[in-house]
């Protein structure tokens, strides 16, 4: 989230010398108190600034990091997600392939007819297999994914902070974006979404311009 300079200026006035009128803001600043008003509900709706009747508006110590801070540990995984790519276990790795050039993803989700999710295979887990010799159309997928339960998961209602966490510290490109489905008696992962770095970083440009904040509030 980004300040303009007069909200800047506002802020400071208000750190360094509230409580104070917006009258007397205005004052200062030499514009009319109307012309202030959008600059001051800004600063009051993002908590940097707040508002006592008949005392004025006061700093509450927040900085702009702060601000932003809070405001990504708000975004939870499902307001960034992104549809899966999914196949199943007999497809074969050069179809694998195919699709993940098509989708213009770096890896694929294995699922049963359910969509409950039994692997995953990267770019890597390929290239390790092609670069051996193998038929590629002759492998299935199921030979060369990581399987369950060594798949690291992400929820909808995870914060984003928590899931890019565990992008960082397993040093995968995605995470599959699941919800609990009980499946044969047994409880198993529905894949519904798809958590990637694009995303992440798209997040980012986003707040980072002031753009999204009303969207992931």
């Amino acid at each position: 989230m980004g300040l303009t300079q007069r909200q800047e200026k506002i802020a400071g006035m208000v750190r360094s010398l509230g409580p104070i009128t917006g009258d007397q803001i205005a004052e200062r600043l030499n514009v009319t108190r109307a012309a202030l008003r959008p600059d001051l509900a800004i600063l009051v709706m993002s908590g940097m600034v707040e508002a006592r009747p008949k005392v004025g508006y006061y700093y509450t110590g927040k900085n702009v990091m702060s601000m932003l801070t809070e405001q990504i540990s708000r975004i939870k995984v499902r307001d960034v997600q992104s549809v899966p790519v999914v196949i199943t276990a007999s497809t074969s790795v050069y179809d694998a392939v195919v699709t993940m050039f098509l989708e213009d993803v770096g890896s694929v989700y294995i699922v049963e007819p359910a969509g409950i999710l039994t692997g995953v295979v990267s770019r890597k887990d390929v290239l390790k297999v092609a670069m051996g010799g193998s038929d590629l159309h002759k492998m299935p997928v199921k030979v060369l994914m990581t399987p369950m339960p060594k798949i690291v998961v992400t929820s909808p209602d995870d914060s984003i902070l928590t899931a890019a966490k565990k992008i960082i510290d397993n040093e995968v490109d995605s995470l599959p974006v699941v919800a609990i489905a009980d499946h044969q008696e047994t409880k198993a992962y529905e894949v519904i979404g798809r958590l990637t770095k694009t995303n992440i970083a798209r997040l980012f440009v986003e707040l980072g311009e002031g753009r999204g904040g009303e969207h992931y509030s």
